[in-house]
Formats: structure tokens, C-alpha cells, sequence
């Protein structure tokens, strides 16, 4: 059964992103903060996504395939592999996203401690945009209380190159489980200047996931800009394997 869903899985991660839109980012799907959750052991979780920003009357987006595997006890092993796209620009390669998050604390029932973790992540340029690999070193946090979850944290950046700057991000995410298969949410998200002519964000987001049947579930969220007139989106088919 696992061998039939990995085929599956291998051509919806060619054929879903072309399907679901003709045209983020630190993510936990779908939000721009990630959480300290690693994907369970020896089990994958694939996004077939696209995500991007609309601003000043350029749209920039990615869209692709992101690669999760529980390769060990709180242990992630994770991969990003996107095409990139943007206003007046041809579609090309995006940059490859290489991550391994680890959960060294624990959250226990009707105790105070959160789970934790650290979720390094590295950058590797392709011309398109920087030409310097870029690494995130964040550390992400959740409490669970019944149906309702708290998440967020935030991280550095080493942001090499000409005319750029190492920057800090971070944001915080509520979100609640309506009815089995389906939970809500809103995120504060922030980030510093990343560049010399660049300028800080402040953003709300709102995002949903929904199982839909088996392996699958569809995820969105869609954000605005508090400080700049900047508009984020996300859309992913999971599977779950």
C-alpha cells in the first residue's frame, strides 16, 4: 500500500502545481510561522503548494513541492523544491529550501512546558535572486489546550551579498480545531529589513486546513500587510503517507 501511495505521490508532486493555480517563505503550512511539531516517525508529508506576495503591482510567487520525512524520533528531514515566478519575468527555478527539524522539549498534559524545537534552515541560491546561500536558525514553540493551539517563535537570517542585510523574523499563531478535519486560524507575522532598500512587514494572516478523504487535505491562508500595502497567499494539496 505505502509503495502504491509513494507512485501517487511522486506524480501529484510533478502535476499538482501546474492544477491547482495557472500563475512563503518560512512556512508552517499554512502559515508563515512554523511549529515545533516534527512529521511522525518513518511517515512523509508532501505539500504540493504555491504561495507568494502581490505588492506595488508586482506579483511574485512560488509554487512546487515540499518534502517532509520523520527520520527519527522528534527528528524532520525536510526539502523544498520550487519553480519561481513573477511579473514580467519567465517561470525558472526557485531556491532550494534543505531543513532538519528537531523537538528537544515536550509539552504534558495540564503541565505549563510547551513542545520546542529547532528547525535550521539553508538557502541554496539559483541565480533568480541572491547568489549567496541564505541560513535561518529559528527556534518554534505550542501550547495545546483542548481544541484550541498556540504557536510561534521566530529566528535570524544570514542574509550574505551586496546590498543585503541579515535580518530577524518572527510571528505568533492562533488556531482552533471546528469540527474534526477542519481548523482555523490567525497569525501575526513580522520580519526586519532584508535588504538596504528593503523595509520592515507587519502582517495578519488567516489560514484553514481541511482534510478532504485518505491521505488527502487542502490547506490555505491569505494575508495583508499592517505597515505597507503588501498582500501574501498560500495553497497546498497534503498528503499525508
Amino acid at each position: 500500500m505505502q509503495g502504491k501511495w509513494a507512485g501517487k505521490a511522486a506524480w501529484a508532486g510533478v502535476c499538482v502545481p501546474a492544477l491547482i493555480w495557472a500563475v512563503p517563505a518560512l512556512a508552517g503550512p499554512p502559515y508563515v510561522t512554523d511549529d515545533p511539531e516534527p512529521t511522525d516517525l518513518h511517515k512523509w508529508e508532501i505539500y504540493n503548494f504555491v504561495s507568494g506576495s502581490h505588492e506595488n503591482g508586482i506579483t511574485s510567487a512560488d509554487m512546487g513541492v515540499d518534502l517532509n520525512y520523520g527520520g527519527a524520533k522528534d527528528l524532520q528531514l525536510t526539502a523544498t523544491l520550487p519553480l519561481h515566478v513573477e511579473t514580467g519575468s519567465p517561470l525558472g527555478a526557485g531556491d532550494v529550501e534543505l531543513a532538519a527539524k528537531y523537538r528537544f522539549l515536550h509539552q504534558q498534559e495540564g503541565g505549563l512546558l510547551p513542545d520546542v524545537a529547532f528547525f535550521p534552515r539553508v538557502f541554496l541560491p539559483t541565480g533568480r535572486g541572491s547568489t549567496r546561500a541564505q541560513v535561518l536558525l529559528p527556534l518554534w514553540a505550542q501550547k495545546d489546550w483542548g481544541k484550541w493551539s498556540l504557536f510561534g517563535g521566530g529566528g535570524y537570517t544570514l542574509n550574505p551579498g551586496p546590498g543585503q542585510r541579515n535580518y530577524a523574523s518572527m510571528g505568533a499563531a492562533l488556531s482552533r480545531q471546528l469540527r474534526p478535519g477542519w481548523q482555523m486560524g490567525l497569525e501575526y507575522y513580522a520580519q526586519t529589513r532584508a535588504s538596504e532598500d528593503d523595509r520592515p512587514v507587519h502582517g495578519l494572516n488567516i489560514g484553514s486546513q481541511v482534510h478532504i478523504a485518505g491521505p488527502f487535505s487542502w490547506l490555505a491562508s491569505f494575508g495583508q500587510g499592517l505597515n505597507r500595502r503588501q498582500t501574501i497567499f498560500y495553497s497546498s494539496l497534503k498528503l499525508d503517507l
